[in-house]
């Protein structure tokens, strides 16, 4: 965190523009953001090689069939909450991985093959002698996700720019399809922009065994078809937000999809889904201040309709974002 507390005004514009369009070119970044293309790239690359910034390319499972995300709320041993988020962290199939104050010690989102693995799942939590009492959640729909937030780092004329047409949420866009198939190619190309979201078509091309012009085209087809998104992970507090949550909801079914829209469009949401289980809408939330979660508890969450019942963790260390760990992660490797 001290590292981020010395990136500068420069630095976060770079990466808030990155935010908006991982693959955009450095010219243009440089454009929005008043510098030279090369002190972007040099800025760029300083922020990647102290792990601050790091573009991928993430295939989404539930729009390929690749799985079924699974939130999972865990109660620990007091003491043991570290441990066992660390546990969940270095288990392959879990792709985000926190640690809570609150009503819940641990957070994390499992991708399962089907729904029925949700009770294998049950049994064979990582330090289960350490888990007092675990609650899982599918995801039924996602009404936005990290890859859509907006630091508010640029102004919307830039957001436009860097981002192209008016976007809609990408979920309500493709949520409802049929799951796409993807074929060895695919996922070998998505393999390679997951290692670094970045690399070049040419270079691509050479990892996977095929011409340039096709990779080309099939990024193209894979973006457009909701696929693969493209997702530029560095930590909220390197834009000046100092607190970050999970808020738990119970919502009346009739009223789920009015207050996970209203909930969705409130610029501190990173990420919402509705989901099975007690808690029916989860989301991950960011704010400048601790002071402001006082008004956000009373005037957003209050008067989202249908509420019936509401929690908030907050989160004190997040060791695993998008398959990758955090800076987080590596300051508990160091102390340990």
């Amino acid at each position: 965190m001290q590292d981020e507390a010395k990136v500068s005004d420069l630095d976060r514009r770079i990466v808030a523009a990155l935010q908006l369009n991982g693959r955009a070119s450095w010219g243009a970044i440089a454009r929005q953001v008043g510098t030279s293309e090369s002190t972007v790239l040099r800025r760029a690359g300083q922020l990647t090689e102290s792990g601050q910034l790091r573009v991928i390319g993430v295939v989404d499972v539930l729009r390929c069939g690749l799985g079924v995300p699974v939130l999972a709320r865990l109660k620990c041993r007091p003491g043991t909450a570290t441990a066992v988020a660390e546990q969940l962290a270095a288990r392959p199939e879990v792709r985000y991985a926190t640690v809570l104050a609150g009503s819940a010690d641990c957070s994390a989102e499992f991708v399962l093959p089907t729904y029925r693995d949700i009770a294998r799942l049950q049994g064979d939590f990582p330090a289960a002698d350490n888990v007092r009492d675990a609650e899982t959640f599918a995801v039924m729909r996602t009404f936005t996700s990290n890859h859509d937030w907006d630091s508010g780092e640029l102004d919307a004329q830039a957001a436009a720019e860097l981002r192209g047409a008016e976007v809609r949420p990408f979920e309500e866009q493709h949520w409802e399809r049929p799951p796409e198939q993807l074929d060895e190619l695919d996922l070998a190309i998505s393999a390679a922009l997951g290692e670094d979201g970045r690399l070049s078509f040419k270079e691509v091309s050479r990892q996977v065994g095929t011409s340039e012009s096709t990779v080309a085209r099939r990024v193209d087809s894979l973006v457009r078809r909701g696929c693969l998104r493209f997702r530029t992970l560095a930590e909220p507090a390197m834009f000046g937000y100092a607190l970050e949550f999970m808020l738990w909801l119970s919502v009346t079914p009739a009223e789920l999809d009015r207050a996970g829209q209203q909930l969705a469009a409130h610029p501190g949401t990173k990420y919402l889904s509705a989901t099975t289980g007690r808690f029916n809408l989860v989301g991950q939330i960011v704010l400048r201040h601790y002071g402001e979660l006082y008004r956000h508890t009373t005037d957003v969450v209050g008067a989202l309709p249908g509420l019936r019942e509401a929690d908030v963790t907050l989160q004190v260390a997040t060791l695993k974002r998008a398959w990758s760990p955090t800076p987080a992660a590596a300051a508990t490797r160091e102390e340990a």
